[in-house]
């Protein structure tokens, strides 16, 4: 059957118009004409262009309509996202251009389809994205669709840097960085305030110190982290750090750790059971005085201000580290929430020096402060002492660094913890900060303060580094 018979049946049914037998032949005759053959062809026509038009318009409506999600970027972060046109069904996109990409520094990559760039601004961003499909004309207008780029402002950005006040009677630096020779290493020292207090304008709870004594060859390095809940902690840091200084300054001597000195001896010698049992002793000893010592200084000034002691609240790490001809010895004392680690040489072992007041207590950091640290059955384990041919790094770290870098205690005794921690003083972080650990870079202070200010969303304490290398 003809498509022009086919065509006019159809259309005489549904006009309820019934062909005759004695009009077949009639009807031959009429659906055969050239003029009915061309009426058809020419409604066939028609209707296969509205069809194809309606086609088209749905098609480009279903890709305007059509949601599209791409993932957020965030201020002077580096920005990355795909545009798979496979996955969104584009295949029949045949030519397209996107817009206002430019305004926020990025750029469309039609190589690999991809939205590349470092967002300058943070917005809904509506990017212009014309397009033409298959079927419409080269010379068409392009098409229109938005879509939307949600670019987060710098979490950097949102925190406040109010300078602390210069004239409370406890004022200390927001940040200081400190680079010098120790004894046969070199030290180098970055406490900054931390963003938390930055953002109200409160101050820096941490400190440090550090000295070598050349007259008996022991350098001394202290860290203290006040506690942030109490109104003078800044102070009690300072006066814990300077009342281990002083009381080394004044308590090693010749003559008072001679015996020491021979005990070494005995241990390189072989007398190592008896010679390490008295060495021990002579640690908890010396150290324990100098802990007390540093107590009773917190205490004799909350009397002179007329405060209560847990004013002055304050964690308390330090280490003594001497060189002798078979190589260091290295003392510790710590109360509180802030590790020492010694680095081998070669990188493949970590000695931790204390153990840290946190885990099942879960809050419970103990500070110098505390009469009952210094009753307490674990005061003897608050030592460490260590004879090392030679390390790599001595660190010691408050709070501030040990959570977002370690997260858990646990981390601290594993060596690819440590390893992970170098790495990313070495350049390997987002921001591709490096600290190059050599006695001879004249940056390395600012490089190390410059490392310090490292984000990690959560963690915004005071950050106290010192690394002994």
């Amino acid at each position: 059957m003809s498509e022009t018979k086919s065509y006019i049946q159809k259309l005489f049914a549904g006009n309820n118009i019934l062909i005759a037998n004695n009009r077949a032949h009639l009807f031959e005759e009429f659906v055969n004409q050239e003029d009915s053959i061309n009426a058809v062809k020419t409604i066939l026509e028609n209707q296969k262009y509205l069809m194809a038009n309606w086609n088209l318009k749905t098609r480009i409506a279903d890709i305007v309509q059509q949601h599209i999600v791409i993932p957020n970027g965030t201020v002077g972060k580096e920005y990355e996202a795909k545009l798979d046109f496979q996955k969104l069904n584009w295949n029949d996109i045949i030519s397209y251009e996107l817009e206002n990409l430019d305004l926020i520094g990025l750029e469309y990559d039609h190589s690999n389809e991809t939205i590349k760039g470092t967002p300058s601004q943070s917005g809904d961003i509506k990017i212009k994205f014309k397009f033409r499909v298959s079927g419409e004309s080269e010379d068409s207008a392009l098409n229109e669709k938005q879509i939307s780029l949600v670019v987060n402002p710098d979490p950097k950005s949102l925190w406040k840097n109010i300078e602390s006040d210069k004239n409370d009677p406890y004022w200390k630096e927001d940040n200081i960085t400190a680079f010098q020779k120790l004894g046969n290493k070199h030290i180098v020292v970055s406490s900054k305030r931390g963003r938390s207090h930055a953002n109200v304008g409160s101050f820096r709870d941490d400190d440090f110190s550090f000295a070598h004594l050349e007259n008996t060859g022991w350098s001394i390095v202290v860290v203290a982290d006040g506690a942030g809940g109490s109104k003078t902690s800044r102070k009690g840091s300072s006066i814990s750090c300077q009342s281990i200084i002083d009381y080394f300054s004044e308590n090693i001597t010749e003559d008072n750790f001679a015996e020491f000195d021979t005990l070494i001896a005995q241990q390189q010698n072989g007398s190592e059971e008896e010679s390490l049992k008295k060495l021990n002793l002579f640690v908890y000893n010396q150290l324990g005085k100098a802990a007390l010592h540093a107590h009773k200084k917190l205490e004799e000034f909350a009397t002179t201000i007329e405060a209560p002691l847990k004013d002055l609240h304050t964690t308390l790490i330090f280490a003594l580290v001497k060189k002798y001809e078979f190589g260091h010895a290295i003392l510790s004392f710590g109360v509180g929430d802030c590790p020492i680690g010694i680095l081998n040489k070669d990188l493949t072992k970590i000695d931790l020096m204390n153990w840290l007041d946190v885990g099942e207590f879960g809050g419970g950091t103990r500070f110098i402060t505390m009469p009952e640290i210094f009753k307490s059955d674990k005061f003897s384990t608050r030592f460490g002492f260590r004879l090392v041919q030679d390390f790599s790094y001595l660190i010691l770290m408050t709070d501030g660094i040990y959570d977002p870098k370690f997260v858990v205690e646990a981390n601290l005794e594993k060596i690819d913890k440590w390893q992970e921690f170098l790495d990313d003083l070495n350049g390997k972080n987002p921001d591709n900060i490096k600290v190059e650990f050599n006695s001879e870079n004249k940056e390395i202070e600012q490089q190390l303060s410059s490392w310090m200010d490292f984000w990690n969303a959560g963690n915004h304490d005071d950050r106290t580094l010192a690394i002994v290398f």
